[in-house]
């Protein structure tokens, strides 16, 4: 049984508040508290717990004495996701790193949970919000104590200053009825009398009121200047602390280029300039293997799958600890395979670093076969696209004097100016993903499961090509914010784009090519940490094969933006990333490790290394290379060694994605490629909801930045009008104990995931026909 506590706007239904005799007062008191059922993965099943709701943070522990010492897991609302999956159960999660699946009593009393869970969520939100806005105008924070102490002395103050108000209003009529009378009247000597009186009155009053004028006055000014004092301490001490920080980023800086230049592998034409703090991957003389010693070891983690049919996203639980063994392998390289690729690296063409094979294989449309259903490439004459964007303007904006004060905080709740961004919107830069979707058109035709799987390992690679020199942020969506990118003509592949979320920021993408599909829930967390900026994606990415039922999941790995405060910007994507196969494809994966940028190893930087394994985990192709240059792949034809560390000997090695390097002007237009240029480029018939058609974005674009932050304002706060207006809604809703259904997507819905619990967005498949019909009846005004 839950027992309800009113507090504040919650508004929760009547029926639902439980007796509460002897009850402490709401302020103190959790918005909800009860038992309920949470799925436990260590015990593969539903153990009752002790769930407490209160200040927007969902806590549970193992019973009720616990709480005063030891809690046992939390989620902070402000950017949960809550999720009803049947009757009984549902399901609330931080966006992927922690999630709780719950199960009620009843059916009344899981709503009764999840109306609690969004109000509190909205809530939650506003006091961010508030609280954020606070930040931004006060410079000092005053302890709330001594606050409350003056404020209650000055509304004292000022309460005596109201009755001294009264008293004169009331004395000064009477002495003006008295005077009015005694010029009319014969009793002269007793109207004198009483109009003396009156008079004395009205001056002791007037007397107070000076004095409680005075008493106000004195106390008011005494806290001003004692609060004057403070609040210069407290400048004096941040913009101490700032130049702390800076000179601190300063030294770090000349440390790395310090050590930079002493690296074991550092050549003698290193640079000593205080911008070069980054070095690129060779680029030049042949394929990747050939510039790396002649074997590699990989670490590979020997667990059990981390998906399982009731932790989609990284459910947590109390007591649970995977397992940590790993294994490592050495990759040998034969005598032909060196003398093979010394030959590839003196031959191999400049344009494009793929051997003759896969060039026609890649490139040619007749071998492939489209699945659209609507495909008439053979009638269809090629668009003629735009291959560049208007140039950046050269706007000089102070950096470290805007994002000093964003320090710990999440990187889309900081109100940045557009002149930090590019002119793409995030849904925009998902589509780049697509840039090389050539090498899913070769996937697509390879019969072995674990070559699928290796050039879908290359495309997944791929889609970070652009991030080395691409330092630009991109717009955030707005809610319910579309693009749809249909290049079926001349690429193969059309995908739609939407925003299904804002708290938190999550992005729904499909996209369908030739002879496979892809679709990804995309949300993120982001911190700044001052000197830089990481990103850590949330949500996971899918590809099918219908041919062949073979289907693949996998999440990005982190990103990490350096050099925030001085120094030159710079990129690294850095972490392990894991490509499990499903369907058809069960058991076979991909462990692949993303090595970090380091100024003291020996290895190619920005590279990229890994393994593909049947589904008994024997290793059959390699994976090496560099995520901004190419990737190449060959299949292991031997092992030997022991069992606990083997050695695998490889044949040739073939280039499965070689990057196009962009124009050589592109730095003069946000290092944007071909591809991302044309990205914006305008079109007609797309939904109303299209990134091309946001106003702010196309500003930027035309080079009119400050009307371009004109419009972001305005956008920004008419999305958040409409948020209180259904919060408004959902509050009245629960007051009245009636159910308030939540935001939906206009072109995707939520559907449980196979074999779990969790809720996904699924495309409904109805954009391209609406399109058709220019039937844009169901977007929402939000531009």
């Amino acid at each position: 049984m839950s027992e309800v506590v009113p507090s504040g706007k919650a508004g929760l239904p009547a029926a639902n508040v439980a007796t509460a005799s002897g009850a402490v007062a709401a302020q103190t008191e959790p918005d909800m508290k009860g038992w309920l059922l949470k799925w436990t993965n260590y015990l593969k099943g539903y153990q009752k717990r002790w769930f407490v709701l209160s200040k927007g943070v969902l806590s549970y522990y193992r019973n009720q004495a616990e709480m005063t010492h030891t809690c046992r897991g939390t989620i902070s609302l402000h950017g949960a996701l809550i999720h009803t999956v049947d009757s009984c159960t549902f399901v609330i999660s931080n966006g992927g790193t922690q999630t709780f699946h719950i199960k009620a009593a009843n059916e009344v009393e899981r709503q009764s949970w999840v109306t609690a869970l969004e109000l509190a969520k909205a809530k939650a939100i506003r006091a961010m919000e508030s609280d954020e806005e606070e930040e931004d105008t006060a410079a000092n924070t005053i302890p709330s104590e001594e606050l409350n102490l003056v404020v209650r002395e000055l509304t004292f103050r000022l309460e005596n200053l109201k009755t001294c108000y009264d008293l004169i209003t009331k004395h000064g009529a009477t002495l003006q009825r008295a005077l009015s009378e005694l010029e009319s009247g014969d009793d002269l000597a007793n109207k004198t009398k009483i109009v003396s009186e009156r008079a004395t009155l009205f001056r002791i009053s007037s007397n107070a009121m000076i004095n409680a004028c005075s008493d106000y006055l004195q106390t008011a000014q005494t806290q001003g200047h004692k609060w004057s004092k403070m609040l210069q301490h407290e400048r004096d001490q941040k913009l101490h602390l700032e130049e702390m920080v800076e000179q601190l980023a300063r030294q770090h800086s000349h440390l790395e280029q310090a050590a930079h230049r002493h690296r074991p592998n550092a050549t003698a034409s290193a640079s000593d300039d205080e911008d070069n703090e980054f070095y690129d991957a060779q680029e030049e003389g042949g394929s990747v293997a050939s510039q790396e010693d002649s074997s590699f070891i990989l670490k590979i983690p020997v667990a059990h799958h981390r998906r399982n049919s009731n932790d989609a996203t990284g459910s947590s639980s109390e007591g649970e600890e995977g397992n940590s063994e790993t294994q490592q392998v050495s990759f040998v390289m034969t005598e032909w395979n060196v003398k093979v690729l010394l030959f590839r690296a003196l031959v191999t063409d400049n344009l494009d670093n793929m051997d003759m094979t896969d060039r026609i294989s890649v490139n040619s449309s007749q071998a492939l076969t489209p699945t659209l259903s609507n495909n008439n490439q053979s009638t269809k004459v090629a668009r003629r696209r735009r291959t560049r964007v208007p140039d950046k303007p050269n706007y000089p904006l102070n950096l470290w004097s805007i994002i000093k004060n964003c320090i710990g905080k999440d990187l889309s709740k900081i109100p940045m100016p557009v002149n930090f961004n590019e002119p793409l919107s995030m849904l925009q830069r998902l589509t780049e993903d697509f840039e090389y979707s050539e090498i899913l058109d070769k996937a697509a035709q390879c019969k072995d499961t674990c070559e699928q799987l290796a050039y879908v390992t290359a495309f997944t690679i791929s889609s970070y090509s652009t991030t080395s020199n691409r330092t630009g942020k991109p717009f955030n969506p707005l809610l319910g914010e579309t693009y749809e990118c249909d290049r079926t003509d001349d690429l193969g592949w059309r995908c739609i784009n939407e925003q299904v979320s804002h708290h938190p920021p999550m992005a729904a993408q499909y996209c369908e090519g030739r002879g496979w599909r892809c679709w990804q829930e995309f949300t993120m967390t982001s911190k700044f940490r001052g000197k830089y900026i990481q990103i850590v994606p949330l949500g996971y990415a899918h590809v099918e094969f219908p041919a062949t039922g073979n289907k693949f999941t996998w999440r990005k790995v982190t990103t990490t933006v350096h050099n925030i405060i001085v120094g030159k910007l710079w990129v690294d994507n850095h972490g392990d990333m894991e490509i499990y196969g499903e369907k058809s494809a069960k058991g076979v994966k991909c462990h692949l490790k993303y090595l970090p940028y380091s100024y003291f190893t020996r290895d190619t930087q920005r590279r990229v290394k890994g393994v593909v394994m049947d589904n008994s985990n024997q290793v059959k192709w390699v994976i090496n290379g560099t995520w901004d240059s190419k990737i190449e792949i060959a299949p292991v034809t031997s092992t030997s060694g022991s069992a606990e560390n083997p050695v695998y000997k490889t044949g040739n090695y073939k280039t499965a994605w070689s990057r196009r390097l962009p124009p050589t002007d592109c730095d003069k237009y946000y290092n944007f490629t071909i591809l991302a240029c044309q990205l914006n480029e305008p079109e007609p018939n797309v939904a109303p909801t299209d990134s091309r058609l946001r106003p702010d974005q196309r500003l930027m674009e035309d080079g009119k930045w400050n009307e371009s932050n004109g419009e972001k304002l305005r956008l920004e706060e008419k999305q958040r009008a409409r948020r209180r207006e259904r919060e408004a809604e959902a509050e009245k809703a629960a007051a009245e104990g009636r159910p308030y259904p939540p935001y939906e997507p206009v072109w995707f819905s939520k559907q449980q995931d196979e074999g779990t619990d969790s809720l996904v967005h699924v495309f409904k498949g109805t954009y391209w026909d609406a399109k058709t019909k220019q039937d844009w009846s169901k977007c929402p005004d939000i531009f």
